[in-house]
């Protein structure tokens, strides 16, 4: 016959007087963790104490009981309730429940208190998760859940976002299928169905970093800090019905602009607004864009205007700013420090008198009637407007009328009739050219032999005559530099006007960028628009000049670039590229050109934020030394990326693409020069190097 199990017997519970209960020194915590003990007061104040102290009968040296009891287990609920005592909030003959363990127990104390901390399990954080957006339902406010748990604000709104991810990957997530930090970068978007497409995307990948999911989602946004989001403004934009989205866990630069094909509709809406009001001053024409590439202006002759005259009352202002301005930098001439206020204050009176330098120009009312203006928007964020630009089309004929009446937005041109201001979003005004039919043109086949007689017997000619033949070049040459005409004109030669496809934001303000500019408003200033008089003018000119303009209008065609090699022959082939690179140095060397002397400087915008973490340590290397390289390796890489741009600021370091190269490595012909690989910089694909941050650090949100 079995052996009946034995019965197991539970200690008895009993309601206890707070004042005949003492701690005890069997206790096995002494460090302090978890909630602070006067939280723990504030929660049994507010919901009373959830569980039982287990205590001990205190005996004498004859092991009789004393009537007082020790606690082992539940020794920070005995003292967040002393403290309630203390403060008179709980009185000292208060019964507390207690389980209570005999006397003369096998456990010992320590085994009690120690078994009550070990074996409880913590709750997942999806529970805790969960529970929070409970209590959301039941009504509670954020804030209230803050309080009631002693969290911060931020902490509640982070545990609402993570649960309010897509219940398929919180059930992963609740499996260890994914991490927290993975699903914290999920909480960028709002939306279940892309996040599930994202992860059935990198499921089976080996590279699941947060950084690539919140890429991922926001592939198809635009940054808040977008110069089309600071013009059209977040408020407008949300107003129209546009959602943002935003990061909880870390710095997300304001956020994310979800529907960008609203926001592109509103940035051309207010564009065309501003260019409307604009047109009233009687342009002709008006480009919109929200950005124009560097160069958009050439080719074009910008008008002349006077500014607008001040005031009495502004001329005071601008008077009382200056001597203001110079009152505050000679009172703080030898601080060490500007005052916060001090350096504010100054600010506003730069931007103030800056605004009295950029008055309004007044233009001839005639020349508005053919000329147009470029509108789009700063890095700032605010519009834009660029005045006075003719076309080499619309430029006044020598013989006949010039003057054009102006009225509102319509130009009256000599004839009477009314043209109103064309506005053009995106790309240039469509203009057609009315073409008389009533005679037919000559048979092409016709056209094109008698005219063959005529050039070889111009070449000839031209030929035997150096300076005709320089002042035709020249002539040619300044027509595609200044003016970009259609034809190419009877010389078959010219320079291509490179423009660059990419480029950085910094190039327009560069040095040689103002270089340039400084130099062809310099010749266009001096360029006559008929064109009998251009020839007259570049014919009259002393050799040294002749030269000069000839080396200005050849440098618009020097084309340096790097390109990738289109197999399809689309675009430059693998050899176009190195032999382009390859005369690039060449003629790099041949003017001594040195990208620092130009004033080209390292800066994590340019540089530092575009490469990995291994090309930031190899460039401090190269510049500081290894010592110097060890002293950033352990940074994250926006940081790595700051203390570079600081350390390399004045070392004269330059990346390989602008370094001048070695003569030696050249070759020595010029049409047949070969070159068997790609420099370093160009054969290395900088595409595949995990360009990546660092991976967020995780906020408690446990």
């Amino acid at each position: 016959m079995a052996t009946a199990a034995k019965k197991i017997t539970l200690s008895a519970s009993c309601d206890i007087p707070f004042n005949k209960l003492v701690l005890s020194q069997s206790n096995v915590r002494r460090v302090k963790a978890g909630v602070s003990i006067e939280e723990l007061a504030e929660d049994i104040a507010r919901r009373g104490l959830l569980q039982s102290l287990n205590v001990r009968p205190v005996v004498d040296d004859d092991g009789n009981e004393t009537g007082m009891f020790e606690i082992p287990a539940g020794g920070r609920r005995y003292r967040a309730l002393e403290l309630l005592a203390k403060k008179k909030r709980l009185a000292r003959t208060t019964p507390v429940p207690c389980i209570v363990r005999e006397a003369g127990s096998q456990i010992s104390a320590e085994e009690d208190s120690l078994v009550e901390n070990v074996q409880r399990a913590p709750l997942h954080p999806l529970d805790q998760f969960r529970a929070f957006r409970t209590l959301r339902e039941q009504g509670l406010s954020e804030e209230e859940i803050a309080a009631r748990f002693f969290v911060s604000l931020n902490i509640v709104k982070q545990r609402l976002k993570l649960v309010s991810v897509s219940e398929k990957l919180l059930d992963i997530y609740a499996e260890d299928g994914l991490t927290l930090e993975q699903l914290m970068a999920f909480t960028v978007s709002a939306d279940p169905v892309r996040q599930e497409q994202v992860w059935e995307a990198i499921e089976h990948s080996w590279s699941k970093e947060p950084y690539q999911i919140r890429r991922m989602l926001t592939e198809n946004t635009a940054r808040v800090s977008d110069r089309r989001v600071r013009f059209v403004t977040v408020d407008a934009y949300e107003e129209a019905g546009g959602s943002v989205m935003r990061d909880l866990f870390q710095d997300d630069d304001g956020g994310w602009i979800e529907d960008v094909p609203l926001l592109e509709r509103l940035v051309a809406d207010k564009l065309k607004a501003e260019a409307e009001t604009i047109a009233g001053e009687g342009w002709k024409w008006i480009e919109v864009a929200p950005d124009f590439p560097y160069g958009h202006t050439h080719g074009l002759r910008q008008l002349t205007g006077t500014p607008v005259d001040l005031t009495d009352e502004e001329r005071a202002s601008r008077e009382a700013l200056r001597d203001e301005f110079d009152r505050l930098e000679s009172q703080y001439a030898e601080a060490d420090e500007l005052p916060d206020e001090v350096d504010e204050r100054l600010g506003e009176i730069e931007t103030a008198l800056e605004a009295f330098e950029g008055r309004p120009m007044r233009y001839d009312p005639a020349e508005i009637g053919r000329a147009g203006a470029f509108v789009s928007i700063r890095h700032d964020g605010q519009v834009s407007v660029d005045r006075g630009y003719v076309r080499p089309e619309d430029e006044a004929p020598e013989s006949g009328d010039t003057d054009a009446g102006v009225d509102g937005n319509a130009v009256t041109d000599p004839s009477g009739a009314v043209q109103r201001t064309v506005i053009t979003m995106g790309g240039e005004a469509q203009t057609s050219d009315e073409e008389d039919d009533a005679i037919r043109p000559l048979p092409e086949r016709l056209v094109t032999e008698l005219t063959a007689h005529r050039t070889l017997a111009l070449r000839d000619a031209l030929a035997n005559n150096p300076h005709v033949a320089l002042t035709a070049l020249l002539h040619k040459l300044v027509r595609d530099t200044f003016r970009h005409t259609s034809s190419t004109g009877c010389l078959e030669a010219s320079v291509r006007h490179v423009f660059f496809p990419v480029q950085a934001d910094d190039l327009k303000d560069s040095p040689s960028a103002k270089s340039v500019d400084e130099r062809q408003d310099a010749w266009q200033a001096d360029m006559p628009a008929d064109d009998e008089a251009l020839w007259a003018k570049i014919d009259g000119l002393d050799e040294a000049s002749r030269l000069a303009l000839l080396a200005h209008c050849v440098s618009f065609g020097v084309n340096a670039l790097y390109e990738k090699a289109n197999p399809y022959g689309a675009g430059p082939t693998s050899h176009g590229v190195q032999q382009r690179i390859h005369e690039a140095d060449r003629l790099a060397r041949a003017v001594g050109l040195d990208m620092v002397e130009v004033g080209w400087r390292p800066t994590v915008d340019n540089y530092f934020s575009r490469v990995t973490k291994p090309r930031i340590l190899e460039a401090v290397r190269e510049a500081k030394g290894e010592e110097t390289a060890q002293l950033i390796d352990h940074l994250k890489k926006p940081d790595m990326a700051k203390e570079a741009e600081r350390l390399l600021a004045d070392s004269g370091w330059l990346p390989e693409p602008l370094r001048l190269s070695n003569p030696d490595d050249a070759g020595a012909d010029d049409e047949g020069a070969e070159c068997d690989a790609l420099p370093a910089f160009l054969a290395e694909d900088e595409d595949s190097e995990d360009n990546g941050t660092d991976k967020p650090q995780a906020v408690a949100a446990e």
